[in-house]
């Protein structure tokens, strides 16, 4: 069991708290940006680049966990 929790975390060098601080972290910023696409659709002036920035950075984000890694 604890290689379950543990062994998908240790390839990107975080452990099981570090990894779910993040997973948790990145889902409350995509269910941000999703509110936002959904007001967005219903009024087109508001959160024009939320969504996008968000994605951006969070992409960022995940890439330098691999350049780390790959260091």
């Amino acid at each position: 069991m604890k290689r379950f929790l543990t062994g998908h975390p240790a390839t990107v060098g975080e452990t099981h708290g570090q990894h779910l601080g993040r997973a948790l972290r990145s889902a409350v910023s995509l269910a941000g940006a999703a509110i936002a696409c959904a007001v967005h659709v219903l009024l087109p002036a508001f959160f024009v680049t939320t969504a996008s920035r968000t994605i951006t950075r969070l992409n960022d984000e995940i890439a330098g966990l691999r350049d780390d890694d790959a260091s």
